[in-house]
């Protein structure tokens, strides 16, 4: 793996005491780092000033969603031809120490979606977070008929050549739900590893979900792809199976003839 494949995306709204330290510790494996600031108001601005040079920084006034930066940094990446995009959250949560992990899984499936699975039942994970994760993890289940043991995360590392067009449309943290969901009915191999993740004190813990509003984003989301699953996505999956399979039919003669 070249690390001129793979572009590291890092979006961050009002993080400015945890960013310099994740770019810090990205910056090690020696990957582009795109930096997108989606509208921040504290003090953001003024601690990327010092890594202006060292990283591509997209920003933009208005606070539109995490959704809305993942699409940024996307297209920003397939512009600069890269093939992978790896992306990881700026509150610190992440550590980038598991970065060949990602890499490692990517060289055995170079056509996955490498998803990070947190340990969801040490003592500090917030308990709102494990019941957003079971509650997503149930219904992508119903929209694809696979499991994921962490659908929430968001340290992945994305196949962006095999995703050619497809970017989220929705624009806030449903957006990485709407992700998985899509590139399975596209039919994008996606695997699962085991990753570390610190949680801050509570006290400590900068947190922008909004449970009312969020929730019924992601309900209304789910309601949409209850009914996309039972007209696209299960019928393209079985349409997939019969095409791989007769393909297996029509090869059996063939062996059978060269004998």
């Amino acid at each position: 793996m070249n690390n001129q494949d793979i572009c590291v995306i890092i979006p961050t709204y009002n993080n400015a005491s945890t960013l310099a330290a994740v770019i810090n510790s990205v910056l090690e494996y020696s990957f582009e780092v795109v930096v997108v600031n989606d509208g921040s108001t504290d003090h953001t601005n003024d601690f990327l000033y010092p890594y202006r040079d060292k990283i591509k920084i997209i920003s933009y006034a208005i606070n539109r969603g995490k959704g809305f930066a993942l699409k940024c940094g996307f297209n920003y990446a397939h512009e600069q031809g890269y093939k992978y995009v790896l992306t990881l959250d700026s509150d610190g949560q992440h550590l980038a120490e598991d970065i060949p992990l990602f890499i490692n899984m990517i060289e055995k499936f170079p056509n996955a979606l490498v998803v990070g699975n947190r340990n969801l039942s040490q003592d500090n994970m917030p308990k709102k977070n494990s019941f957003a994760n079971r509650f997503s993890n149930f219904w992508f289940t119903v929209h694809t008929g696979q499991k994921l043991p962490d659908t929430q995360t968001g340290f992945r590392l994305y196949p962006l050549g095999k995703m050619k067009n497809l970017r989220p449309f929705t624009s806030r943290y449903e957006a990485e739900l709407e992700m998985l969901v899509r590139c399975a009915w596209r039919g994008i191999k996606i695997v699962s590893i085991p990753i570390r993740v610190y949680y801050a004190p509570e006290e400590e813990r900068v947190s922008h979900f909004r449970p009312g509003i969020d929730f019924l984003r992601i309900s209304l989301l789910n309601t949409l792809f209850s009914i996309l699953a039972v007209v696209y996505g299960y019928p393209v999956k079985f349409w997939r199976y019969l095409t791989n399979k007769s393909k297996f039919i029509v090869f059996l003669p063939s062996l059978k003839k060269r004998r």
